[in-house]
């Protein structure tokens, strides 16, 4: 059995019980851990995470969820860690406590034959979708897309490791908070097969002779899943911090399923 899910947001300051909501999560990965033969979590498993030069107290609050990621992997389980947009700056700490295995871009991987595409989903953008968009959308596309740039550049994530890690959490918690906050309040609901982005951009892939027969993401924090030809489906994860939402392949089958009784936050 592999499992796949994303977007805990661990540690978010928009959640009212955190200890909760980290052992719910805990509770899910123990679970799935009985059958499971590896565990790909998708990018945003935390709310923010930074790893600087000096001693970061802040790590503690994680350290149930750390324990449990080495628990499984010292069964032989592997656990993948994709970056998301809010826990990028991972530099090998995270790798050498809990034996996960970190990965930076897209991955294109085969599993009991199946051809799969597995990304965050955050940057993923078709070709020449911008043009198509009103000017004020293609604003804020462009925002992100500038501001991913500059949390993905070395220089920059340099000289934010020698901030004082209290001083940096607070400020990257509060930004990561407003996040949450904004969507709890605005929620950005299922675009649309014609207008959602990385329903696009797997049909571009396909287009393009890329086959897949499944594309999973997470990032958007909308459960969806979608045939996009008579062999190829895209699954889009839902989240871990309200809906707690996930996809099993089993043998061939690949499903979306939901842990029963989610917390509410």
């Amino acid at each position: 059995m592999v499992y796949f899910l994303s977007d805990a947001h661990l540690g978010s300051r928009a959640i009212e019980n955190p200890e909760v909501h980290q052992q719910t999560l805990i509770d899910m990965l123990q679970s799935m851990a009985k059958d499971a033969t590896a565990i790909y979590l998708l990018g945003d498993i935390f709310d923010f995470w930074c790893e600087y030069f000096w001693r970061d107290k802040s790590k503690e609050q994680y350290h149930p969820f750390l324990h449990t990621l080495r628990e499984i992997t010292s069964k032989g389980i592997d656990i993948h860690f994709f970056i998301g947009n809010h826990d990028i700056w991972t530099f090998g700490w995270l790798e050498k406590e809990t034996g996960v295995i970190v990965h930076r871009k897209p991955e294109s991987i085969v599993l009991n034959g199946k051809r799969i595409f597995l990304a965050h989903g955050d940057g993923l953008v078709p070709s020449n979708y911008l043009q198509q968009l009103p000017k004020a959308i293609q604003k804020k596309i462009k925002q992100f897309i500038f501001l991913r740039r500059v949390f993905h550049n070395p220089v920059l994530q340099f000289l934010f490791r020698l901030l004082p890690p209290s001083w940096a959490n607070n400020f990257g918690y509060e930004w990561a908070k407003n996040s949450r906050l904004k969507e709890l309040a605005r929620p950005c609901p299922y675009k649309g097969e014609d207008k959602e982005e990385l329903v696009l951009f797997a049909k571009e892939q396909e287009q393009k002779g890329n086959h897949h027969d499944f594309y999973i993401f997470g990032h958007r924090h909308i459960e969806l899943d979608l045939m996009l030809s008579r062999d190829s489906r895209i699954l889009i994860l839902g989240d871990c911090w309200q809906q707690f939402t996930y996809a099993k392949l089993e043998g061939t089958t690949m499903t979306m399923e939901m842990i029963d009784n989610p917390i509410q936050h």
